[in-house]
């Protein structure tokens, strides 16, 4: 992130996407020393002064009202999800002071009520970081068969980073998550604009800035995804995966929110009834259900007379 923040990333990235042609503007062949729009020119055609609208892009000006951040959204052209993303960076530029120590996320006990009743569903319970703080085990079979499935239990501490897997890693630098995906740059694409919109919500969340920094460092792709600044409110997808177990599936994830909208979300992978997806999932479902021996035995070990 520069010196003057997340918001004022964002407006020049955008900027820097629009040409004159785009807008119906025209340049009469000069030379131009920047990419896409100049402040000037999209100023003119937000309606506001140029000295506001480089206020806004340096962080000076953190009282932006509602109809100016709106009309520098219909100039850059920005869809539903990118304007609201507009709206909460600026919400919380004007706001921002010492983060707070983050604290440690948990699964509430209604989500791990719904993820223990969807026990032949693959599902997982993510945080806010992409940690996963719990799955079941089909999700756990489906998105990461090949880790510890006590995983999630272990978060780690002052001791080291334990054992906690993080989907965004998982997508960028784990091996077995790329071949799982057969369109992985789609499915790369909905982690990075997810991992954007958190980061707007959380400026100041310093476990997330490192987990950034840490993908920034060790994928490149990562790198050139983060840098274009595209956002993506990614509730439902549909994605073809390459299972090791029970071959090509087609599923449908659905995230799930918590009715607050700043607790974990539960991840669902469906397929469509009577598909051959679905009877993959079928097969997944009872090649990790617990086998008998793993089953308690109630009264185990009780005398009879």
């Amino acid at each position: 992130m520069n010196k003057h923040g997340h918001l004022a990333e964002f407006l020049q990235a955008r900027r820097s996407r629009l040409r004159p042609e785009d807008v119906g503007l025209r340049t009469y062949g000069e030379r131009r020393r920047v990419p896409g729009l100049r402040r000037e020119e999209l100023a003119m055609l937000a309606g506001i002064s140029a000295p506001y609208y480089t206020r806004l892009e340096q962080g000076q000006s953190r009282n932006a009202s509602r109809e100016v951040l709106d009309a520098v959204a219909s100039a850059l052209r920005l869809d539903d999800s990118e304007r609201a993303h507009l709206h909460t960076l600026a919400s919380t530029s004007s706001r921002r002071g010492p983060g707070a120590r983050p604290r440690p996320e948990r699964v509430p006990p209604a989500t791990s009520a719904l993820l223990a009743a969807l026990d032949g569903t693959p599902a997982l319970v993510i945080g806010r970081r992409s940690d996963v703080l719990a799955w079941n085990r089909p999700g756990h079979g489906l998105f990461a068969g090949h880790l510890d499935p006590d995983g999630p239990d272990d978060p780690g501490g002052a001791g080291g980073p334990g054992r906690r897997p993080n989907m965004a890693r998982l997508v960028f630098l784990d091996a077995h998550t790329r071949d799982l995906y057969v369109d992985w740059t789609a499915k790369a694409r909905a982690v990075v604009g997810n991992l954007r919109l958190t980061a707007g919500r959380y400026p100041d969340d310093p476990l997330l800035a490192a987990l950034i920094g840490e993908l920034t460092m060790r994928s490149r792709e990562f790198a050139t995804m983060w840098a274009d600044h595209r956002v993506l409110a990614c509730d439902v997808a549909d994605y073809e995966m390459r299972h090791p177990l029970v071959g090509t599936v087609t599923v449908t994830q659905q995230t799930l929110q918590s009715p607050q909208g700043d607790g974990p979300s539960l991840v669902v992978a469906t397929a469509e009834p009577g598909s051959p997806s679905a009877a993959a999932l079928a097969l997944l479902a009872h090649a990790t259900a617990p086998r008998e021996a793993d089953r308690p035995h109630h009264g185990a070990g009780t005398r009879t007379t």
